[in-house]
């Protein structure tokens, strides 16, 4: 009889196609969320994707002895096969690669990887040794058809029907999906059935229904005692799915491991950051973070500086900053495109005053661009500055001090952006800090090639001196003029402040002022998973992001600590203290490594989301965070040297 396991969640790993689909999964195979599959693909680059292969079951067969590969979660909370193979190693890089121990003394090697810009995934099984006794291995995929964020059920609809082709088979599992092909040098035995209640514990954990039923229309046999089994799995968009040798899989993944291995370094910096580089249109954007975010405005130009300019990558920023330049809209960027298709959301203040303060970055960081400013993104900036100055959505204005204000009821339009049907949990309407630091910033760049904002840049300085300090707590206030009322201040202690300081080209506030921020911040806010969202003695903080999404969402700003905000305050911190290589050096090991250690818990190559603001700072959110990793090189690659 099985038994009932604990859910123990296994560090993550990921592989991408540059085209918004991805594969991922946990270190021992074992699917713990609805997005662990292995050919998830985008339908309309780089959103609008769906799961087609969510898992393969692996059976290594001797004689009348079989040994599986796979674990599967099952309903109420089994794991099986009990019987499965032990995973002896694994390695993310340049391919996830498991290595599995046969009662034989045997190993079988496991790899498996996506190609850049092909909507496929390659997989190839290999023996320790070749020997005269049959050793098969069996492979039967299991199938969905539907959309990463949903579930798949048994159905009548399921066209479990193949059409044979040249080494392989394909499916068409829904009228209105992509066929799925299956390429291999194993033969093919029909023999369709359904695999039902796996058990998505991680899904559950936060509050979600995590069931699910996969079709297996048949099974792959392969006699690896011979030759390694090789299979390709493909959209029907993919132009190299097809396998007519075992030579065509060498050349694709020869090819690949080139791309890898081109920019490598020990922390692999280059190949995590392209991960989240994407193709969108004739330009490229950033996936914010995976596996359930899209491509967000926000997210893509705070986290290109680090993703990009740190490494050398300029023309990947301009191209990036060329796509969203044509998404300007009433000088506003959209804060997020919809993964389902719907119209892109433009409800953010900051996005576009961050896309000013990226095209300053790549000026400033390479000789190539300096000099040669591109007139489309030299116009971007003067629309979405001239569309702030007189008014824009969401009572986004100049106010008569020089200071941006914004928001309207109902709206989150900072990062500090939770809301669940109606209720908003961190508004923020007014004249929020960290978008004057943000709105300074942008005007004294633009000043620097038009005269206009001059005075403006100036103005907005001085308002902000004399209306944000907080003498009584001796750091910032969150926002002034709450709800567009002259002189009504929140004195919440946030890390929001730290944009003052750090992260910005341009300090707002030097001296000791700066000092006591920092010194604030770091005694309040700071984790080794990042800066609280508020501090502990505030009486609404939440120590821990855990449950239901309502429970969840009240919790992401009021407390839950953010990896991405690291980089401001590190930066802040070095900053005050002269900048000197003693100081650099100290940030390094007191701030930078112990993050470093920590979000190794979460994955491989991993840049977690948030953690809890609470010991033991258990991270939270999406585990591969497009800010967080691209802040994290931002201080490795720059700051810090």
């Amino acid at each position: 009889m099985a038994l009932q396991t604990p859910y123990v969640p296994a560090p993550e790993w990921l592989e991408t196609d540059g085209l918004g689909g991805f594969s991922m999964g946990s270190r021992d195979l074992l699917p713990y969320r609805r997005y662990h599959a292995l050919l998830n693909v985008a339908l309309t680059p780089p959103t609008n994707r769906i799961a087609l292969l969510n898992m393969l079951e692996m059976c290594v067969v001797q004689g009348e002895n079989r040994y599986p590969l796979h674990r599967f979660r099952f309903h109420p909370g089994i794991t099986e096969p009990s019987t499965a193979a032990p995973i002896t190693s694994f390695s993310p890089f340049p391919f996830p690669t498991w290595t599995f121990s046969l009662p034989n003394t045997q190993t079988i090697i496991f790899e498996l990887f996506r190609i850049r810009d092909e909507p496929n995934l390659l997989c190839s099984w290999t023996l320790s040794e070749e020997g005269d006794e049959p050793i098969h291995l069996e492979v039967r995929p299991l199938l969905s058809g539907r959309s990463i964020h949903a579930l798949h059920n048994e159905n009548n609809l399921f066209n479990f029907a193949p059409e044979l082709i040249n080494h392989g088979v394909v499916w068409q599992p829904y009228e209105d999906m992509p066929t799925i092909a299956i390429t291999t040098n194993g033969d093919y035995t029909h023999q369709p059935d359904w695999y039902r209640n796996f058990r998505y514990d991680e899904d559950e954990v936060r509050g979600y229904h995590g069931s699910e039923d996969l079709a297996a229309p048949g099974v792959f046999t392969f006699e690896i005692s011979k030759k390694p089994a090789l299979l390709i799995a493909a959209a029907s968009a993919s132009r190299s799915g097809v396998i007519s040798s075992p030579e065509d899989f060498s050349s694709l993944r020869s090819a690949e491991l080139a791309r890898r291995l081109t920019n490598d370094d020990p922390e692999h910096l280059h190949h995590n950051a392209q991960h989240f580089i994407v193709r969108r249109g004739s330009g490229s954007s950033i996936i914010a973070g995976y596996p359930w975010f899209s491509d967000w405005g926000r997210d893509t130009l705070i986290a290109m500086r680090g993703l990009t300019l740190s490494l050398g990558q300029y023309d990947e920023a301009a191209s990036i900053l060329q796509a969203w330049s044509r998404e300007i809209s009433e000088g506003m960027l959209p804060n997020t495109f919809s993964d389902q298709g719907a119209p892109p959301q433009y409800n953010s203040v900051d996005a576009a005053l961050w896309f000013v303060i990226a095209c300053h970055d790549l000026w400033s960081a390479s000789e190539q661009h300096c000099g040669k400013k591109d007139p489309l993104l030299l116009a971007a900036i003067d629309e979405i500055l001239t569309n702030y100055l007189s008014g824009t959505r969401f009572g986004i204005r100049a106010d008569s001090d020089g200071l941006l204000a914004c928001g309207t009821p109902g709206v989150q339009l900072t990062w500090m952006d939770a809301k669940v049907g109606e209720v908003v949990f961190t508004p923020r309407i007014g004249k929020p800090v960290e978008i004057q630091a943000l709105w300074i910033n942008s005007l004294t760049i633009a000043a620097t090639f038009n005269s206009r904002w001059q005075l403006l840049a100036t103005q907005a300085f001085t308002s902000f001196t004399e209306k944000f300090w907080n003498d009584e707590e001796g750091i910032l206030f969150d926002v002034v003029d709450c709800d567009h009322r002259a002189g009504a201040k929140d004195a919440s202690m946030r890390p929001n402040q730290l944009f003052a300081v750090g992260g910005l080209p341009h300090m707002v506030v030097s001296g000791d002022r700066a000092r006591a921020i920092i010194d604030a911040v770091e005694r309040q806010l700071y984790t080794p998973g990042g800066m609280r969202s508020l501090a502990p003695s505030d009486p609404q903080y939440r120590g821990r992001y855990y449950g239901a999404q309502w429970d969840r969402d009240a919790a992401y700003h009021q407390g839950t600590a953010w990896g991405w905000l690291i980089g401001p305050f590190v930066e802040g911190w070095v900053r005050v203290r002269g900048g000197s290589i003693e100081a650099k050096q100290e940030a390094l090991r007191r701030f930078v490594q112990p993050a470093s250690e920590l979000f190794k818990k979460a994955g491989f190559g991993a840049c977690p989301e948030i953690a809890d603001g609470n010991w033991p700072h258990t991270l939270r959110g999406a585990p591969f965070q497009a800010w967080t990793l691209g802040e994290y090189i931002r201080l490795t690659k720059e700051v810090l040297v």
